[in-house]
Parts: C-alpha cells; sequence; structure tokens
C-alpha cells in the first residue's frame, strides 16, 4: 500500500512515499481503508524528533493518530462493526497511508463528509479532557490562549455549551472568526493582562493555554496563581507549576459518536483545510509553522 513514513528524524523533508505491506488486524482490531487522515502539530514535532524522550519513535515511522474510512477488515473477536462500514476514530498504526489498524472507532453519520469527520478524534477529546480538568462550568470565564486552532475550535463550542464565556486569543486574522464560534476575541502578545483585565473586570476562573508561547507568565498573573491553569502546549508547565494535559488515555467510542452526530447536524462547527496525502510535507510545514484556522487534513482516493 502507499503510506508516507520518514526513517530519520529532521525537518519535513525527511517524509516520503513509500509502498509498505498492508497491516493485518490483530484481536479486538478492525483494518480501515483510509479516507481521511488527521494531522497534528504532534506529528511534527515526533518527526523533527523533539519528544524521543517522551514519545519513542521506532524508524521507520508512519506518521498521524486518528483516521475515517471504510472498515475493511476485522480481527477476531470484533463484533460491533461489520466491513464496509464507515468510521472515524483513533489509528492504532500511522494514518498517513492507505489502510491503518484501529480499535477505537465510531460510526461517520451519513451527513458527515470524510475530512470534516477526521477533525473530531483528537481534538473533541483534547478539548473534553482539558475542560473537564479545569472544572468549567455554567456562569465561569475561561480564557484560551491560541484558540482558532482545530483543539481551540471545539473547545470554544463546548466551553459555551456548557455555559461558560469565553475570552480567546488569536492573531487579527483570526478575531472574527473565534467571534463567529461564541467567544470573546481578543489578541494575544504585548498587552494581554490589561486586555483581558477590561473584558473581564471580575477577573477569569480558568485558563486553557493551547499556544505553548510564552502565556503562561500571563495567565498566572491573570489568575492569581497557578490553579485552574493547563496548557497542551508549553513543555515549561512543570517548572512553572502548571498542569501539562496530554492525551489518549480516555478515548470514548460513544462520546465520539454523539458528538460526529452534532458536527453531521451544524450544531458542532468544524473547519478544515484539505491536502493530498502526497502533499503530507507540505501540510505539516504549514502546522510546524503555527497560526493554522481550524483542522489540517489529508484525503486519499
Amino acid at each position: 500500500m502507499k503510506a508516507i513514513l520518514f526513517d530519520r528524524f529532521g525537518d519535513t523533508e525527511v517524509l516520503h512515499e513509500a509502498d509498505i505491506d498492508v497491516p493485518q488486524p490483530g484481536p479486538g482490531q478492525i483494518r480501515v481503508r483510509v479516507k481521511a487522515a488527521g494531522l497534528n502539530a504532534l506529528d511534527g514535532k515526533i518527526r523533527s524528533g523533539a519528544l524521543e524522550a517522551v514519545f519513542p519513535t521506532p524508524l521507520p515511522s508512519v506518521p498521524g493518530h486518528e483516521l475515517a474510512g471504510v472498515v475493511d477488515a476485522l480481527g477476531e473477536g470484533v463484533q460491533d462493526v461489520q466491513v464496509g462500514d464507515e468510521v472515524l476514530g483513533w489509528s492504532d498504526t500511522g494514518s498517513y497511508a492507505q489502510y491503518a489498524l484501529a480499535t477505537t472507532m465510531a460510526p461517520k453519520p451519513a451527513g458527515l463528509d470524510w475530512q470534516h469527520a477526521v477533525a473530531l478524534p483528537v481534538a473533541a477529546e483534547t478539548a473534553e479532557r482539558v475542560l473537564d480538568l479545569l472544572g468549567v462550568t455554567a456562569g465561569e470565564t475561561v480564557l484560551m490562549h491560541g484558540a482558532a486552532g482545530a483543539v481551540g475550535t471545539l473547545a470554544v463550542q463546548l466551553a459555551t455549551a456548557r455555559g461558560a464565556r469565553v475570552i480567546a486569543t488569536a492573531g487579527p486574522a483570526n478575531q472574527d472568526y473565534l467571534t463567529s464560534l461564541g467567544a470573546t476575541a481578543t489578541l494575544y502578545g504585548e498587552g494581554l493582562v490589561e486586555r483581558v483585565r477590561t473584558l473581564a473586570p471580575d477577573g477569569v476562573d480558568a485558563v486553557f493555554d493551547l499556544a505553548g508561547k510564552g502565556a503562561l507568565e500571563d495567565s498566572i498573573t491573570l489568575r492569581g496563581g497557578t490553579e485552574r491553569i493547563v496548557t497542551i502546549a508549553d513543555f515549561r508547565a512543570h517548572q512553572l507549576g502548571i498542569t501539562f494535559s496530554s492525551g489518549g488515555q480516555e478515548r470514548s467510542a460513544a462520546r465520539l459518536a454523539a458528538l460526529a452526530q452534532d458536527a453531521a447536524t451544524g450544531k458542532l462547527v468544524t473547519t478544515v483545510t484539505a491536502y493530498p496525502l502526497d502533499q503530507a510535507a507540505t501540510a505539516q510545514q504549514i502546522s510546524d509553522a503555527g497560526h493554522v484556522r481550524g483542522k489540517l487534513v489529508l484525503t486519499l482516493d
């Protein structure tokens, strides 16, 4: 099968197309003919070798942690899906490939296309995990740093659905975008503390850092301490006494299925930019540079 892989760590030029063996499903696994693969910032960090101490990666490696596609084969003991079912979820093997294996999947609603389906698994799990860690409830004000990306797009909507008010930061080009999702938008950077205090004179109840670009100190100032601040992007968190949250532990097929239904009916908005599989290096370059609006996805025939 055709796949994108890297056999050494480095910049995006280490990504290349190759023909590799089609994976065979083990007990409890399904094999999926991939129609769309999600691209995450984590993919580039793993490819560069920056996270080798945290996520040891055997080489060669096929990137990708989420997929949407058609069930192609069933492993022993699988009973809840059938060959031909359309699904979305998390990949056990790299998803930048024509076929991938998976264990935790949800049915894809007929009204949800492949590209928007694959925008959900990682981003929705991350958004809900952090909102739960922060204990966000109705009537509270949540500050989200760098909220225009894939996780932020969903986090803004899920927080407002809980009855919270969201103050979300982004660059000038994404101010209207965040407003359209239900947030109170403001610029990041110099003067942020004053801008947020003007928007929320009574203070912010929680902070979700999605940017990882020096926002933690401002967050501590605004919160008056480190309580109820969570980052998914700033690896200085531990030295500042702030919670760093990484994902994958609480993957719920049932919750993903419910969110997919919301996306199919328009209750939950996803924003995607798609590239064909053979442009994976270009897509990762864009991801590595940051400032992506919504989700980057790779498409396959």
